[in-house]
């Protein structure tokens, strides 16, 4: 197994653990405080998720591949993340207006998450 396809299973594996650790966290808030925040978990959590395989597989593409490319890749990846965030928050806001703010909150913890385990993660890697 060659180290760049390590990288990229290890990246995608820790935004697993980041995934189910928020997903879990919220969860164990729902049962404290008697919240109705299950619709915005799933729909956090499958944000994450589906974010984290995507920039996994094609980050191991691109480093194989070209890694002159890599610092796009990174700046694209931001505004990427960020316009597929805003879009799914605009679609759950006309889907279901009165539940926003939980909506909003829960979003941007899993949101931030994702973002610090990107940045530490990709930090650490181009330090190697």
């Amino acid at each position: 197994m060659d180290k760049i396809r390590k990288m990229s299973l290890n990246y995608i594996r820790q935004g697993l653990y980041v995934s189910a650790a928020l997903f879990m966290l919220t969860l164990l808030v729902m049962q404290v405080w008697f919240l109705d925040l299950l619709a915005p978990a799933i729909v956090s959590v499958a944000f994450t998720l589906v974010v984290c395989f995507t920039i996994g597989l094609v980050w191991r593409y691109i480093a194989k591949n070209s890694p002159d490319n890599l610092p796009t890749f990174f700046t694209a990846v931001s505004g990427f993340r960020l316009l597929l965030a805003l879009a799914v928050m605009f679609v759950y806001y006309l889907l279901n207006k009165e539940t926003m703010l939980s909506f909003f909150i829960v979003f941007m913890v899993f949101y931030v998450a994702s973002l610090a385990h990107h940045s530490f993660f990709f930090a650490r890697v181009s330090n190697k």
